[in-house]
């Protein structure tokens, strides 16, 4: 089958791809469009494995000339990614909470503050972490289903967005919506995050790498110079802000993570989820 990103007809004979364990990544040099997908089963839950390998890819296509853009999605249906994994957090030493902490922000200061056009297709559901990778895109469509959901909900689970979640999701949302749906750890329908502007578009599913691609070319339409600089300008700020406190923020993670209290309700939280299955 053809790619979606590709018209019909045209032999692939530009396509790359590359895939490790848990993300496939497939970049057509014609167009200067790279696809990664998440392929961790059963949730592409961010483990300290997925994480290292999302920024690994995203460097790649980073240093690559032939990249100009990547899409961002998911190979699993009805799931984006579910988040922070969280038996990386449960009953671990202090060393590993800070090596996957530090995972973690490496992941978003490269995605935040990529120079490659970043578009997520949220093709399922994208809770905490998944919402954290659709924010620190430029453009998000999500698939027009009420049954998927995206929003920081992490004070559902006893615990709390870091600053940079919070600033990722001000500088899309706005301040009051931010403030209401992190307090209540608001997961939105599809409907819902589009109403609030946490996702700029809904299409049908079927429509979505259709969409995506679409988008993709109207961003690739301006001189990346040009957008790239503006891109910079409006999140540098926010980016500096975790790289002049990093140190600060793995030892706040690894105090707030290592406290009885935290780990009760995130192995509750985990009781809770084996039921489901």
């Amino acid at each position: 089958p053809s790619s979606p990103l590709q018209p019909p007809g045209l032999l692939l004979t530009s396509c790359r791809s590359f895939s490790n364990n848990k993300i496939q990544v497939e970049l057509d040099e014609s167009s200067g469009i790279a696809m990664m997908k998440f392929k961790s089963p059963p949730v592409n839950s961010l483990s300290l494995e997925f994480l290292t390998e999302f920024s690994i890819s995203l460097e790649k296509l980073e240093n690559d000339r032939a990249c100009r853009g990547v899409i961002i999605t998911s190979a699993l249906p009805k799931i984006f990614s579910s988040g922070l994994d969280i038996t990386e957090m449960c009953g671990k030493s202090m060393e590993h909470y800070a090596e996957f902490w530090r995972a973690v922000q490496e992941l978003w200061l490269r995605l935040y503050g990529s120079n490659m056009v970043t578009v997520a297709a949220v093709n399922g559901s994208s809770p905490a972490g998944g919402c954290l990778v659709a924010l620190s895109c430029d453009y998000r469509i999500m698939a027009e289903n009420p049954k998927f959901s995206i929003g920081l909900n992490e004070a559902q689970l006893g615990i709390v967005a870091p600053f940079w979640f919070k600033d990722t999701f001000v500088n899309v949302v706005g301040h009051r919506i931010a403030e209401c749906s992190l307090q209540l750890g608001s997961l939105h329908p599809a409907p819902e995050a589009h109403k609030l502007g946490l996702v700029d578009e809904l299409v049908p599913e079927e429509k979505l790498m259709e969409k995506a691609a679409a988008v993709m070319a109207q961003w690739l339409a301006l001189p990346d110079h040009a957008r790239q600089l503006t891109k910079t300008m409006m999140r540098k700020a926010v980016l500096d802000r975790l790289v002049a406190h990093r140190e600060e923020d793995i030892k706040n993670f690894i105090t707030f993570i290592s406290k009885e209290s935290i780990q009760k309700s995130l192995r509750m939280y985990m009781e809770m989820l084996k039921k489901k299955k």
